[in-house]
């Protein structure tokens, strides 16, 4: 009896440990009793100090580590199952230009949240299964939903800074993040996010684009000389010889590969040595800031001419 009694300890040991690595060196109250420790062996763990007290029901397996990744499982396991780490913490976490706080942001799929000391708990009964991945073994929204969440909070420069540092990190490219978007409705920050996103990869037509410009070059007073020619090598959208003038226009400034951006310094440089002016404009500021456009566009010519 003895032994066996032994063996059920042992073996309750061995998955407690295997657990806790998964999790951080962490257990909740909840593990220990489904493993069979019983209410007066968890006590006693605590009070020997095998077990470490992190949060209400939540337990470290020996002295706390202090690691961000520690305190986030510790904050998602006090607040049970379905929860998840999310908005600025989930950013941390996945690196996408959110800088670390004291307070921990988790969402629950549930209504009726609980308060938690130093935590941020978000009711959200709505939160899709598919919306929660799993990284470094915590549970945190994904990518899509976080960048969404933050569009609620931040600033649209921090938020930009975001989808910047998720597509340095290949998490999402910004022309996949702006289709995810189009399935997700009247979600609160989707139309901040679709907002900026437009702003980048916003494209026209080479006919549209064209058909757009030619009156703002014409109302700078400097009428289009030629489009679409070939200079120093490159095809250039629209080119001044009298005034020694070249203007590129960028659509999809977004996830631009190595070898493009090193085409684009390139072409660039060829046009400087020749002694040529360039500017360059996005496809979204001739569409929808043509007055800015044409500003720069006036200056310029009256500099060259």
């Amino acid at each position: 009896m003895a032994g066996k009694k032994r063996a059920g300890r042992d073996a309750r040991g061995r998955e407690a440990r295997r657990l806790a690595r998964a999790q951080h060196q962490l257990l909740t109250r909840g593990q220990l009793l489904a493993l069979g420790f019983s209410s007066a062996a968890i006590e006693h763990r605590l009070a020997t100090g095998r077990l470490r007290a992190l949060a209400r029901g939540v337990y470290s397996v020996g002295p706390p580590r202090g690691t961000a990744e520690q305190r986030w499982m510790a904050a998602v396991l006090s607040c049970g199952e379905g929860a998840a780490l999310s908005h600025r913490s989930a950013a941390a976490l996945w690196k996408i230009g959110v800088e670390l706080r004291s307070r921990t942001d988790v969402s629950v799929r549930r209504r009726g949240a609980r308060r938690r000391p130093r935590l941020k708990v978000r009711s959200r009964p709505s939160l899709a299964a598919a919306d929660v991945r799993v990284r470094d073994n915590i549970p945190v929204t994904s990518v899509v939903q976080t960048l969404v969440d933050l569009a609620t909070e931040l600033p649209q420069g921090r938020v930009e800074r975001a989808v910047n540092e998720a597509d340095k990190h290949d998490l999402v490219d910004p022309e996949t993040l702006r289709a995810a978007l189009e399935k997700r409705g009247g979600e609160p920050g989707v139309k901040t996010l679709v907002t900026l996103l437009d702003r980048r990869t916003f494209r026209l037509s080479d006919q549209d684009l064209e058909r757009l410009f030619r009156p703002i070059a014409a109302r700078a007073e400097i009428p289009v000389e030629l489009t679409k020619v070939w200079v120093n090598g490159f095809e250039v959208d629209f080119y001044w010889p009298s005034l020694g003038l070249v203007v590129e226009t960028d659509g999809l400034r977004y996830h631009r590969t190595p070898s493009e951006q090193a085409r684009d310094r390139v072409r660039d440089q060829a046009h400087t040595a020749a002694g040529l002016t360039q500017l360059r404009f996005t496809h979204y500021q001739v569409k929808h800031e043509p007055q800015y456009v044409q500003a720069i566009l006036a200056r310029t010519a009256a500099r060259l001419a």
